[in-house]
């Protein structure tokens, strides 16, 4: 399903909710899958690196490298797989090998806790272009909040890579075949910040409806939090969650510059089109945190990071799109709750274009606030404003943008949740 750029209308987002009500409701009767996921990234197409989310390999590829990526995982089980997946490429991705392991430090792993990972019985597999492969399971016991390193090896070349771009870690890369490896010595050379394949770790062995998909667009992400330190709000509240004792996953679907209803290359696919892969699909969810709308609203103002711009956008639309996607969860059997769009009033602003962007968001989250449609509210919006001038971030609160939180903010969002709405 794609969204053209052109400006969309009421009608074209009914049509959209039908088809996305269609698949979920064709989709409910599945039975109950043993995985849930405990980790999650949304893919997006080969895009060329920029100064914001530093260097990527993505449009080259890979070919003769092993690529050692780091995760926190936010619940635990007795074992794991993971899922691959070659959404934008254009010919099959051959995986030559893989590994699972423990994570000891940067590219280390813990000696002893390295799993070789297999696709239907084989080392190696390949994956359709368009397609996401799911491992064999993997045994190895596993704990809430604990690292793991997932090592890629593709001795062929791949063509450009299905990646996550602002993935606010440190990735691996090194010549050669270094997926047994325990040391970090051969990942001695280029890092990246992005992921590349690697969409989702899942763990079996507990309850299988228990995930938190959190889905958006950069807030999710978690953007100018701090590099390898599992400071996005989706990471504070799977803390919250673990010193609560509940057995609760949470996924982090967001994507930074993302827009809900129209598209922007850089940014990965509009949240309408997106929605039922990141969020709907995701092994065991139970809850949706959805909250996009900021960037439809921004984009229209001119050209956005140097890869275009979309129509102006309305409230209504926004108000649209969000009934659409709840309604679409619903028919799966799955919850939402509302986030609230947080503050971005900026000194570098006009009062023309601030005003213009205010009026939207604050139709919005009334919306969002009071309206009833979804199962719960969060608000965003509230838990990080300045008291003294709620149309912008608290100073406290604010990475320097005057939009994204720093470290504190995401963990004040978090904090905002009524953990039994989850």
């Amino acid at each position: 399903m794609s969204i053209s750029r052109k400006t969309i209308t009421a009608a074209a987002i009914a049509a959209i909710a039908g088809a996305l009500v269609t698949v979920s409701t064709a989709s409910a009767t599945r039975p109950v899958d043993r995985w849930a996921a405990t980790w999650a990234s949304a893919m997006q197409q080969p895009v060329a690196a920029n100064g914001t989310t530093g260097p990527n390999w993505s449009m080259t590829g890979f070919n003769h490298q092993t690529v050692r990526q780091v995760v926190r995982i936010s619940r635990g089980g007795g074992q794991v797989r993971i899922r691959l997946s070659n959404l934008y490429g254009t010919t099959p991705l051959p995986i030559t090998g893989a590994t699972i392991a423990v994570t000891r430090d940067g590219a280390s792993v813990e000696p002893g806790s390295v799993r070789v990972v297999s696709f239907h019985g084989a080392r190696s597999t390949s994956i359709a272009a368009g397609a996401v492969a799911a491992s064999d399971p993997v045994r190895l016991p596993v704990a809430a909040l604990e690292s793991m390193t997932v090592t890629l090896y593709l001795a062929g070349p791949t063509g450009p890579a299905t990646f996550h771009e602002d993935g606010l870690t440190t990735t691996y890369e090194a010549a050669g075949d270094h997926r047994l490896d325990t040391s970090g010595d051969a990942f001695d050379g280029a890092t990246s910040h992005s992921f590349y394949y690697l969409t989702s770790i899942d763990v079996a062995g507990g309850p299988t409806r228990n995930v938190v998909v959190a889905f958006g667009d950069s807030i999710t992400n978690g953007h100018n939090s701090t590099v390898g330190g599992n400071d996005r709000y989706s990471d504070a509240l799977a803390v919250r969650l673990a010193q609560a004792h509940r057995s609760i996953g949470v996924a982090n679907s967001g994507i930074t510059g993302n827009e809900l209803i129209n598209g922007l290359p850089c940014f990965g696919d509009p949240g309408l089109e997106r929605f039922r892969r990141d969020a709907l699909d995701e092994p065991g969810v139970r809850t949706v945190v959805l909250l996009e709308g900021a960037n439809d609203i921004w984009d229209s103002e001119g050209p956005y990071g140097g890869c275009g711009e979309t129509p102006v956008v309305a409230a209504d639309q926004l108000i649209a799109a969000y009934a659409s996607l709840v309604q679409a969860a619903h028919a799966r059997g799955v919850r939402v709750i509302g986030a609230t769009i947080t503050p971005f009033k900026a000194p570098y602003m006009s009062a023309a274009d601030f005003d213009r962007a205010e009026a939207i968001r604050d139709t919005v989250n009334n919306w969002v606030l009071h309206s009833g449609a979804y199962d719960a509210v969060v608000d965003f919006a509230k838990a990080i404003a300045d008291p003294a001038d709620p149309q912008q971030i608290n100073p406290a609160y604010n990475s320097g943008d005057f939009l994204h939180p720093n470290d504190a903010g995401y963990r004040a969002i978090a904090d905002a949740f009524n953990l039994n709405t989850l």
